[in-house]
């Protein structure tokens, strides 16, 4: 189908574009959606693995790991709009093995050397991802702190499998008793807060945050194909997912879809990354956000929180560092990295969203009506955006008439 929007020979460009990635075997299939003005273009391309002669399909089901993030954060505004918890209130009233934290002097310090934390963490730093704990962007070991989150799951030194974490409490424990990396506030940390919002939920509403996720987002969107897992009726839509093997200089399987982690309940739902989704399901969700909250009827978010956890809340002070996420040109709101400034010909301020190492990507330009979303089964294999993604979001926005 058509979108009005985008003229004719961009769209044609950006199919004879991505069919060339395909084409050449850098992974075996897509599926993306562009959409302005209220109409999508849709790009279904290839097969559902290398050994297979299976088409790709609108409905495939893909692991579309931290774009599960911007969902998250919109669960939290509802809990803020609910008067649940409120932005400033102190997360250890519903997480009580995060009271009192203990801070590493420096980043190289050994795990006893330690400070007091100046004050306690706040539900505003979890959601802008400056609580004090998460990825350190360094190789293995170079550093005391990242055995323990290696031999504890915590996350955020690779990508994880649904089986890979241990319980919610379990988590828990093992991050209470670390000492955390930065003071509460002072500067922004990848991937742990995200895991940390899911379990906040679960703990304030008194349901799983599955659970909650279906009640108050999956349900009232209609977005059916949306889960932490795939039941037995839906796995012939779930594609292989590959990984760059540089040992033997191709792609291979990471997980073959017949022995999935997906395949089952997992131990712990990941706020951070555990989501599977199809491109349908994610265009519901980010037109909601597109259209203020609204869907159909139904105000799932009210214009006002939209605003708020699309807005940037890092200081220069917080970003500094995390120039691999953010550049120049990107910051981050309640949740969800928010543009600031034009870098690319698809930088465009307001323009909101987040990419998945599963090889996802879903941004929304308020500005200019637009949603694009890209869908892969092969993992990103770099710091550096994928080709296939700037390639994606520079024919996008060169197609918009």
């Amino acid at each position: 189908m058509s979108a009005t929007g985008f003229s004719r020979s961009g769209l044609e460009r950006l199919h004879r574009v991505m069919s060339g990635f395909v084409e050449r075997g850098e992974l075996p299939g897509l599926v993306a959606l562009l959409s302005r003005n209220g109409d999508a273009h849709l790009e279904v391309i290839g097969d559902f693995s290398f050994d297979s002669s299976s088409p790709m399909r609108r409905d495939t089901i893909f692991r579309i790991a931290s774009l599960t993030k911007p969902i998250t954060a919109a669960a939290a505004m509802i809990l803020l709009e609910d008067c649940r918890i409120r932005l400033d209130d102190p997360i250890h009233c519903w997480l009580p093995e995060l009271r009192d934290r203990r801070v590493l002097r420096a980043l190289s310090a050994q795990l006893d050397d330690t400070v007091p934390a100046l004050r306690e963490i706040t539900v505003r730093d979890v959601l802008t991802y400056t609580m004090g704990f998460g990825s350190v962007m360094a190789a293995p070991g170079t550093y005391p702190i990242q055995k323990l989150i290696a031999e504890y799951h915590i996350g955020g030194d690779g990508f994880m499998l649904p089986t890979d974490y241990p319980t919610p409490e379990e988590w828990l424990r093992r991050l209470g008793s670390l000492p955390f990396i930065a003071q509460p506030g002072e500067r922004w940390m990848y991937q742990v807060s995200g895991d940390l919002i899911g379990l906040l939920i679960a703990r304030v509403s008194g349901q799983s945050f599955g659970a909650f996720l279906q009640e108050r987002i999956f349900e009232p969107l209609g977005m059916n194909d949306t889960a932490f897992w795939v039941p037995t009726e839906k796995l012939q839509r779930l594609p292989a997912f590959y990984f760059f093997n540089r040992e033997t200089n191709r792609l291979d399987f990471f997980e073959n879809p017949n022995a999935s982690a997906w395949r089952s309940e997992p131990p712990f739902e990941s706020a951070g990354g555990g989501l599977v989704s199809t491109v349908d399901d994610y265009f519901v969700f980010s037109r909601m956000l597109l259209q203020k909250g609204r869907h159909g009827r139904e105000q799932i978010l009210s214009p006002a929180s939209v605003e708020l956890m699309t807005s940037d809340h890092l200081t220069p002070a917080q970003r500094d560092g995390s120039d691999l996420f953010f550049g120049s040109h990107s910051s981050w709101g309640l949740g969800v990295a928010v543009d600031i400034a034009r870098h690319e010909i698809y930088h465009s301020p307001g323009r909101f969203g987040w990419t998945g190492g599963s090889g996802t990507t879903a941004y929304t330009d308020p500005a200019n009506g637009m949603i694009g979303i890209l869908f892969t089964q092969r993992m990103v294999d770099s710091p550096e955006p994928p080709k296939l993604q700037t390639d994606f979001w520079t024919l996008a926005y060169a197609a918009m008439e």
